[in-house]
């Protein structure tokens, strides 16, 4: 397992979040880590991964030493506690059906520009049984206006630790894979037309469904 924990590119609010998630991982949810060498150390890129749990935001964020910019519905915006939280670690308030919120997208473009990292799932839901499913538009579109490198990632098990039914399963070994970085060239055709975003997020689903689950060392 490939662990880094340097905490120096994070707002403090986010740090903190950040350590507490990490040992929550290690102690409860810990499976095999691979490729984090495939994180870029600089710039802004977007980590596009499979979606199967509430558990995978912080899952797939907890690995990446630096702070990521994710969505959250703009009704958990409450006021309180609530919204100085979600101001705090950065979040991106969207409508329910993100992909026609232009703020929210708008937002997005310009934390890209900004440098910054965004966490983002192509299927939209999240899946009942850990199956991938088809992708939306949405994390197409955010790649090719943004022109950034895409980190294809892949959780596996996190269904199991904390699936649809609610339950929460401590001790399941929620694995995670970071691919090799897409460049524009890998998944935008700008020729395509009408189906160029859908092509574009079909090309980054592709690439996650290649990543394979992280067998444990043997010492």
């Amino acid at each position: 397992m490939q662990r880094r924990h340097n905490h120096g590119e994070m707002d403090f609010l986010y740090g903190i979040c950040h350590y507490i998630i990490t040992f929550v991982y290690d102690a409860f949810f810990r499976g095999e880590v691979a490729g984090v060498e495939n994180l870029p150390k600089t710039g802004a890129f977007i980590v596009a991964s499979n979606h199967a749990s509430h558990l995978d935001p912080p899952a797939v964020g907890c690995h990446i030493p630096r702070q990521l910019a994710f969505f959250a519905r703009k009704t958990l915006w409450k006021g309180g506690f609530a919204t100085w939280w979600l101001n705090g670690v950065g979040a991106i308030p969207v409508d329910r059906d993100g992909t026609s919120d232009v703020s929210a997208m708008k937002n997005v473009l310009r934390a890209l520009q900004a440098g910054k990292v965004i966490t983002l799932f192509p299927e939209g839901t999240r899946s009942p049984d850990g199956t991938l499913q088809a992708p939306k538009t949405g994390v197409g579109m955010i790649a090719c206006r943004s022109r950034v490198p895409v980190i294809p990632a892949r959780i596996f098990n996190s269904h199991i630790a904390f699936g649809r039914d609610g339950k929460l399963r401590p001790g399941t070994r929620l694995s995670i894979v970071y691919g090799r970085p897409l460049q524009p060239a890998d998944y935008d055709d700008p020729k395509a037309g009408k189906d160029r975003y859908q092509l574009a997020s079909e090309k980054i689903m592709a690439a996650i469904a290649t990543l394979r689950e992280p067998q444990p060392v043997i010492i």
